[in-house]
């Protein structure tokens, strides 16, 4: 493949999943922190939580420790840490803790092949299931957060009405 299809197709990759990054960030923006703590739904899940989610099970998993191949506790991304924020934690460190691997991640994506195979993997979490390389990971992280800014949006209309896409 040419590098400069190559090039298109990872800006195009990085974009749409920044796109979803930002529709995350964005639809939290000016919720309370009361409400950022507090669960809407039947699970029990917080917004806050799931940025939590994101930044420790979502960017740094998939980039850092898949893509990357970097050690971690595995105790660390066992639920449900990822989604229990401790009450001494500030919420803005953990949108700091977002953004962060964020940052860590798009470095991965942009100095890395899409074709390059994932340099770790956790045995026995997926069974048989892999992704073969940096282009699948992206799209599966695409998927992901794609479908937990879906639940943000569910989340910020049932705290206060606000709509991140209002059709109408």
């Amino acid at each position: 493949m040419p590098e400069s299809v190559t090039l298109v197709e990872r800006e195009t990759l990085l974009s749409t999943l920044n796109n979803q990054r930002e529709h995350v960030l964005g639809i939290l923006e000016g919720v309370p922190e009361g409400a950022l703590r507090q669960s809407v739904l039947p699970s029990g899940w917080t917004p806050l939580g799931l940025i939590q989610h994101l930044a420790l099970d979502v960017e740094r998993f998939w980039f850092r420790v898949v893509m990357a191949g970097k050690s971690i506790d595995a105790a660390e991304y066992s639920a449900p840490s990822g989604w229990t924020v401790a009450p001494d934690v500030a919420s803005e460190a953990v949108f700091d803790l977002y953004r962060r691997e964020i940052e860590l991640a798009n470095a991965i994506i942009v100095e890395t092949s899409l074709d390059t195979v994932p340099a770790g993997w956790p045995e026995g979490l997926f069974g048989s299931w892999r992704l073969r390389d940096l282009r699948e990971l992206i799209l599966h992280v695409i998927t992901e957060t794609a479908v937990h800014a879906g639940h943000l949006d569910v989340v910020r209309e049932l705290i206060d009405g606000r709509q991140w896409l209002v059709l109408g």
